[in-house]
C-alpha cells in the first residue's frame, strides 16, 4: 500500500490510561478496485513518535461507503479498537530508532548523570571529556529523532549490509556501535578543544540542551 495514496481524516480524541489519542479515519483505494481504510490513533504525549493501527477493517464499493460506516460506530467501539491496538503494538519488538534512542540515551546518562539534572560538574579534563563523549552521542540520538522511522531501518539494513538484526540477542550492542559510528563520521561534529572552548563560555545552553533531551523526553 502506497503511504502517497492514503486520505487521512480525524475522526475523534480518546482517552486511554489517562492519556489522550487522536483517532484517524485512513482510507485508500485497493489494488483491484474499490477503497479500504483503517484506524489509525496517535498519542498527544510530547515523547510519542509511532502510531497504532488497526487492521484493514473496512474494504467498500466507494471511499464514501467508509466514511458513512465510521460515522456509524460510537466511541466505545472506537475506544474498544484503540485498546486493541494498543495491545497489539506493544507485543510486538519496539520499532528500530525508538530502541537505538533508547540505547544510546540510556548510555549518555551514565557517561555524565548530573549533568541532565540541575548541577553543573567542575570543568576538569576528565569530566569535560566524558561530557563532550555524552554530547556525542547526544547528536546521534538528535540525528535518529529527526528521521522517519522506515527510513531509518532502511538505513540500518544499509550500513550493516544487509545483516539482520535482532535487537533480543546479545549481538544488539555490537551492531548498534556498528551504526553508531558510522553515523557519527557523518556528523559535522566539533573537535574536543573547540567544543571544551564553546561549552566553557557557555556551560548552560549545554546544561538545557541535555535537560531537555534527556529529562523532558523531547528534542531541544
Amino acid at each position: 500500500m502506497s503511504t502517497l495514496r492514503e486520505r487521512r481524516r480525524s475522526v475523534a480524541f480518546l482517552e486511554h490510561e489517562n492519556e489522550t489519542w487522536a483517532c484517524f479515519l485512513v482510507t485508500y483505494p485497493g489494488t483491484r478496485g474499490g477503497w479500504s481504510g483503517f484506524f489509525s490513533f496517535r498519542s498527544g504525549a510530547e515523547e510519542a513518535e509511532d502510531e497504532v493501527r488497526t487492521a484493514e477493517i473496512f474494504l467498500e464499493a466507494s471511499e464514501a461507503e467508509i466514511h458513512e460506516k465510521a460515522r456509524g460506530l460510537g466511541r466505545p467501539l472506537l475506544s474498544g479498537l484503540l485498546a486493541s491496538a494498543i495491545h497489539t503494538s506493544r507485543k510486538k519488538t519496539p520499532p528500530l530508532r525508538r530502541q537505538f534512542r533508547n540505547l544510546l540515551t540510556e548510555n549518555a546518562r551514565e557517561m555524565s548523570p548530573e549533568w541532565s539534572g540541575d548541577h553543573v560538574p567542575e570543568r576538569n579534563e576528565s569530566e569535560l571529556r566524558s561530557l563532550y563523549a555524552s554530547y556525542r552521542l547526544d547528536q546521534v540520538v538528535h540525528l535518529i529523532s529527526l528521521v522517519d522511522p522506515k527510513a531509518f531501518e532502511d538505513t540500518v539494513d544499509r550500513i550493516l549490509t544487509g545483516s539482520s538484526i535482532d535487537f533480543r540477542t546479545s549481538d544488539r550492542i555490537q551492531f548498534a556501535m556498528i551504526v553508531v559510528e558510522h553515523i557519527e563520521r557523518l556528523l559535522p561534529l566539533p573537535t574536543f578543544e573547540v567544543w571544551a572552548e564553546d561549552f566553557t563560555a557557555r556551560p548552560e545552553a549545554y546544561r538545557l540542551y541535555a535537560h531537555t533531551l534527556h529529562r523532558e523526553g523531547r528534542l531541544p
